[in-house]
């Protein structure tokens, strides 16, 4: 690495000594002028919202062309380019004039991956680029314990020598093992050395606050001390290699689903933070906190970060584990279920923490139709699901009215276009989800409303009579509907299992963010929270045809593939407000 891109780094201790290394967009690209090619490997997963923006799964390799913008970076897969968020990903560089390899860290979610990338762990980076290392480890390149250079293949067991085998596995469990031992520390730290004395401060802090700031991080140190207690049993000193820690995971599956009240409610903790630290008498206080517990020199926003990044970071651990594992070790079965558990958790963590981060724009939306009566979506709902103009009756007889409609969890709102400006909605009204079961319709005569109807839908109540029948243009469009009820029961069944819900600290954010939006109608819209301006793809994003299920008309209910979730239009006109254009 050059000097200068030595002191333009930044090496932040994490909690478990390891280092985070962080460039800016301005790095980025002085490094992308400077002739590097900068790739950005995908931590999250990244659903498009516009049409110009690129989306990708965790794991995908994106090739960074422009990062001039600090939250939006212009980037290409394969011949697709397009707009991504650069918290998303973590940058690798290739010098051109160097074939080592150089890691990059955007993200601070991110960091747990950078657990070690050399033999050593290095810390203390002094201005000129100079660093001290700690005691040697095992090779672990990207949080992956690495034999070889150029691993061949996910089973590098495979035709390795049997001590260097067992040698490698018992480096991971090693490494699992000290891991756990430090974030157990760290925890304690948490409990006893700031949250037991902001209790007792109640001059400075009141229920609330410590209940944002902390969330239900005692919950978790004391489910993690359970856990590790397990470890400990499981764990063979003489020969680690030997360890079975497989069913340890699989136990305390459930346990992990804390970790997602946590982490959805790390980011009202970081501002709450933020805001206090403007007062030097917080700063003092924590700084006093600190020292008296005899922690490590990093702020307290750093401690909090610690169980965010530790439930990221066990996939990674256990995929390592799977990889020097052979299939006749008697812990193989159990890490390999150990590994699908622990990708499902963080899976569905990362989801809501996107659907949280999402509130403000369903805050906008809601602004932005006319007429609107009764509660506000975010009281009830946290996810647009699907979208979409269908034909609509609701009572035998009646008259069919084409509405927009608007499927989020829990509620379908139904609204009206304008009839000379067709981007401008009126709200009309919405179905309580909850009450109602979806069926198909089979094309012909209707029983129901006497009416003659194809590629149509209902929405039959639970307890009583009520209807709703619903026809879309095309067939395909059917199966879309259909497919996004399915979806959004799922969500909703998935969301009561953990116990997702948005906070009151963040419905009051996003009722702010409405009634600002609200006064500025008059003065004109304001700019949305999406990518900024830039030419779109020379090839826009198509759909793919969709499959028809066999069988289709024979169907009474909504039992189809699970779908990938399109993009809605409601995203792609959200900067101007307009929710829907056809």
């Amino acid at each position: 690495m050059e000097t200068g891109e030595r002191e333009r780094g930044r090496v932040h201790g994490d909690r478990g000594g390891y280092p985070v290394i962080q460039h800016g967009p301005r790095d980025v690209n002085d490094l992308i002028s400077g002739g590097s090619i900068v790739s950005a490997e995908a931590v999250w997963d990244h659903v498009t919202m516009a049409d110009r923006e690129l989306a990708f799964k965790a794991g995908d390799v994106i090739k960074v062309l422009d990062a001039s913008n600090k939250d939006w970076w212009w980037g290409q897969i394969d011949n697709d380019e397009g707009w991504f968020p650069a918290s998303f990903v973590r940058v690798e560089t290739h010098s051109p004039q160097s074939q080592t390899k150089q890691l990059f860290y955007i993200n601070p979610i991110a960091a747990p991956r950078l657990s070690n990338t050399s033999p050593k762990l290095w810390v203390n980076q002094d201005e000129s680029g100079a660093v001290e290392a700690l005691e040697g480890t095992s090779e672990v390149h990207n949080g992956h314990v690495e034999s070889s250079p150029n691993p061949t293949s996910d089973c590098l067991c495979l035709g390795q020598p049997v001590q260097n085998r067992d040698q490698m596995r018992a480096n991971v469990i090693n490494e699992i093992m000290s891991t756990e031992r430090h974030y157990i520390k760290h925890l304690k730290d948490i409990c006893e050395g700031y949250l037991r004395h902001c209790k007792k401060r109640r001059d400075m802090f009141n229920e609330d606050q410590l209940k944002m700031i902390f969330g239900n991080v005692e919950d978790i140190y004391r489910f993690q001390l359970g856990f590790v207690r397990d470890l400990e049993k499981q764990f063979n000193t003489d020969d680690p290699h030997l360890s079975e820690i497989g069913p340890c995971f699989l136990e305390h599956q459930d346990g992990f689903w804390i970790y997602s009240e946590y982490c959805n409610n790390h980011v009202d903790a970081c501002m709450e933070l933020a805001r206090l630290m403007r007062d030097a008498r917080f700063q003092h206080f924590f700084e006093a906190c600190r020292m008296e517990q005899h922690m490590m020199d990093i702020a307290i926003d750093g401690f909090l970060l610690c169980p965010v990044q530790k439930i990221c970071k066990y996939p990674l651990q256990l995929s390592e584990l799977l990889k020097y594992t052979v299939q006749d070790h008697s812990d193989y079965r159990y890490v390999a279920a150990a590994l699908a558990v622990m990708r499902n958790v963080t899976q569905q963590i990362n989801e809501r923490k996107r659907r949280l981060e999402n509130i403000d724009k369903i805050a906008q939306w809601q602004a932005s139709v006319l007429d609107w009566e009764g509660e506000d979506i975010l009281d009830r709902s946290s996810e647009l699901v699907y979208t979409g103009e269908l034909s609509w009756i609701y009572q035998p007889y009646g008259r069919s009215q084409t509405r927009v409609f608007f499927l989020f969890d829990h509620q379908l709102v139904l609204c009206k276009k304008d009839l000379i400006r067709r981007d401008v909605l009126y709200y009309k009204g919405r179905i309580d989800i909850d009450h109602y079961g979806v069926v198909d319709a089979l094309d012909g005569r209707d029983d129901d409303f006497n009416v003659s109807v194809k590629s149509a839908f209902k929405l039959r109540h639970k307890e009583c009579e009520d209807i709703h029948l619903f026809i879309a243009k095309k067939l395909e469009e059917k199966i879309r509907w259909l497919r996004a009820f399915h979806e959004e029961r799922k969500m909703v069944q998935e969301d009561e299992k953990i116990g997702f819900e948005i906070s009151e600290y963040q419905k009051r954010q996003a009722a702010m963010t409405v009634r600002r939006v609200t006064k500025q109608k008059g003065a004109g819209r304001s700019g949305g929270a999406g990518p900024p301006a830039y030419p779109p793809p020379i090839d826009p994003m198509n759909l793919s045809p969709y499959m028809l299920p066999d069988g289709l008309c024979q169907a009474d209910g909504y039992e189809y593939g699970e779908p990938k979730r399109s993009t809605s239009p409601f995203w792609q006109n959200l900067s101007r407000l307009a929710p829907f254009k056809k």
